[in-house]
């Protein structure tokens, strides 16, 4: 069995087919966590996972992007975002048994516009605090993205939620700083941007903003097995062979060939490591 940890089937590029989306990946013996990123798809995510009685889970949070008005020009997105701030009342009363975690959430300072720069992360470092805090009272684990910002967000994690269970969603940084995620028994997610690597030519493919795969590939050799998460972040990041077109929970299958590849491992024994690790960091009892 895999376990796609972080997935966006309540999003739009969903919307005519979830349900057979999540179908075929709960056929093929894969579960899922749909994670919101505002009060519109974290509510979807809820709805969506109260549709099966097991495999589909959600996560309820604001996005850093969402904490602000602007238009986000990413790899396979184009939209404008809203500028919203975590209402407390309104996510609790999204809390059910299906919700096993709040996020995604945490900072993103790339491409922020230097006209308002310092205002855009002082909200976005408000609004995180302010999930970290309701993570804390319901006792649910932490989905962080983190892009271009992992020393302010290390500096948070220290003060505001030590010891508690997180997961560094869509890592991409160095190893050295995920060691200091994992020192604090954090998890470390990947996703098909490792399989965009070559690690036995020694190259590493391009991303738009050019992220350097090699990087990965050495996350991926170190990091504890027992702290490795795989993830697909569908529709995004869809790895080959369908690089280009829509990702869904599915192809996290690649994510962990690749991982069991990398690390010269059994597929079937990192298969059930990983399938375990999600289990324990969400408590998801099966």
């Amino acid at each position: 069995m895999n376990f796609d940890t972080h997935t966006h089937v309540n999003f739009d590029a969903f919307k005519n087919d979830a349900d057979q989306t999540v179908k075929r990946a709960l056929d093929a013996g894969t579960w899922m966590i749909n994670v919101g990123t505002q009060l519109d798809t974290s509510k979807s995510a809820v709805a969506l996972a109260e549709k099966y009685s097991e495999g589909v889970y959600a996560a309820i949070g604001l996005h850093p992007a969402h904490t602000f008005q602007h238009m986000m020009d990413e790899e396979e997105s184009h939209f404008k975002s809203r500028q919203e701030h975590f209402d407390t009342s309104m996510y609790q009363s999204m809390i059910t048994d299906k919700v096993v975690a709040i996020g995604e959430c945490g900072l993103d300072y790339f491409r922020l516009e230097n006209s308002n720069k310092e205002q855009v992360i002082s909200k976005q470092k408000t609004e995180f605090i302010k999930q970290i805090a309701f993570a804390k009272k319901h006792k649910l684990t932490l989905v962080i993205h983190c892009r271009d910002a992992y020393e302010d967000l290390l500096e948070i994690l220290k003060v505001e939620y030590q010891g508690l269970p997180a997961i560094i969603h869509s890592y991409t940084g160095e190893w050295e700083t995920a060691k200091k995620f994992i020192d604090l028994g954090y998890y470390i997610a990947l996703n098909g941007i490792l399989t965009f690597a070559a690690p036995q030519a020694g190259r590493a493919s391009p991303i738009k903003d050019g992220r350097d795969k090699r990087d990965l590939v050495e996350v991926c050799k170190n990091t504890p097995l027992d702290k490795l998460l795989s993830e697909t972040d569908a529709p995004y990041l869809a790895p080959p062979p369908y690089r280009g077109k829509r990702n869904e929970p599915l192809y996290v299958k690649y994510v962990v060939q690749k991982i069991a590849e990398i690390r010269g491992l059994d597929l079937q024994t990192v298969e059930n490591q990983l399938f375990q690790n999600a289990l324990k960091v969400y408590n998801i009892k099966m």
